[in-house]
């Protein structure tokens, strides 16, 4: 199987998840000219709703590092500004709370990460 396929597998799987946790599944595989967002959904189990961008990070096995450390900043920085172009396309308000989590699949073990990361603003040189 080739990556993009494999993504898409375990992006769905995902998406499951979320869903039977309360999810509203809003977008997969959003993309823009900033970058990608694996999943957007909407937390609808709390008071409040959130929106939240999700980035899903697959790994067979732990040899080359847990699925979740591949999201490093500038990954971080990319979801973050595709998050900006999202909010910005569907014109969600910005008094929408919204937050960054990822969902590491390593073998048949899958863990949520929620809040994994905060929005990261471009670097000012």
């Amino acid at each position: 199987m080739n990556k993009r396929k494999t993504g898409s597998k375990y992006e769905t799987l995902a998406a499951r998840y979320l869903e039977d946790k309360g999810y509203l599944v809003l977008s997969q595989n959003f993309r823009c000219r900033t970058g990608e967002i694996d999943l957007i959904a909407r937390d609808e189990t709390k008071e409040q709703r959130t929106l939240v961008f999700v980035e899903v990070k697959y790994r067979r096995n732990g040899a080359v590092g847990l699925p979740e450390e591949a999201v490093n900043e500038n990954k971080r920085r990319r979801i973050s500004r595709a998050a900006d172009y999202f909010r910005m396309q569907y014109r969600i308000s910005s008094d929408m709370p919204c937050r960054f989590d990822v969902i590491a699949i390593e073998g048949d073990r899958l863990r949520h990460h929620v809040g994994a990361f905060e929005y990261e603003a471009q670097r000012q040189y």
